[in-house]
C-alpha cells in the first residue's frame, strides 16, 4: 500500500474521491432503466472496502469497471429469477394468493439458490430450477429446454453435486 495512506479505509476513500464520479458517468451510459448508476458505483466501492486489505491498484478504473459489471450481472440474474418465479405463479391455475411476506421469503430463497448454483452453466441452473422449483419431470424439462433426457440427468447430477459440496441438504 502506498505510504501516503495510513489505512485501508483511507486508501479506498482516496480511490472513491478520485473515481466515483467517473464510474457513475460510465455506468449511466450502459445501464438499463431501473438500475441506479450511483447505487452500483457505491456497491463497487463497498466491495473494495470489505476486502481485508488491497495492494496498490495500478489500474483502478479497470478494476472498478470489472466489479461494477459483475454487480450489474448479478442484478440482472436476480431480476430474471424473480421475473421467472412471478410468471410461474401467474400461470398456476389453482395458486393461492401469496402474502407479501411469503413472496419475500420465496424470493430470498430463490436468490440463495442462485448464489448456490453460481458458476454453473445456464442450462444446468435452468434444469435444476425446473425440477426442484417448478416440479417438472425429466421428459418435461427436456422438452422445455430442447435437450435430451440424458442431458437433463447429467445436469441434475452436476447441480446436486454443487449443492452437496456446499453442504446443502436436498
Amino acid at each position: 500500500m502506498s505510504g501516503t495512506y495510513a489505512t485501508h479505509t483511507e486508501y479506498v476513500g482516496g480511490l472513491f474521491n478520485s473515481h466515483y464520479n467517473w464510474l457513475c458517468n460510465r455506468l449511466r451510459h450502459s445501464l438499463h432503466e431501473g438500475i441506479s448508476a450511483e447505487d452500483v458505483a457505491a456497491d463497487a466501492f463497498i466491495q473494495l472496502l470489505s476486502r481485508p486489505e488491497i495492494l496498490p491498484i495500478h489500474q483502478p478504473r479497470a478494476l472498478l469497471t470489472t466489479i461494477s459489471r459483475r454487480l450489474i450481472y448479478e442484478l440482472w440474474r436476480r431480476r430474471d429469477l424473480e421475473r421467472a418465479y412471478l410468471q410461474a405463479l401467474q400461470h398456476e391455475e389453482d395458486a393461492e394468493v401469496t402474502s407479501p411476506q411469503d413472496l419475500a421469503q420465496m424470493l430470498q430463497t430463490l436468490a440463495a439458490i442462485e448464489r448456490l448454483l453460481d458458476g454453473l452453466p445456464a442450462k444446468v441452473k435452468a434444469t435444476f430450477l425446473l425440477s426442484r422449483v417448478n416440479g417438472l419431470t425429466y421428459p418435461q424439462i427436456a422438452e422445455e429446454l430442447g435437450i435430451s433426457q440424458r442431458s437433463v440427468s447429467v445436469y441434475m447430477v452436476q447441480a446436486i453435486q454443487r449443492c452437496v459440496c456446499r453442504g446443502v441438504d436436498l
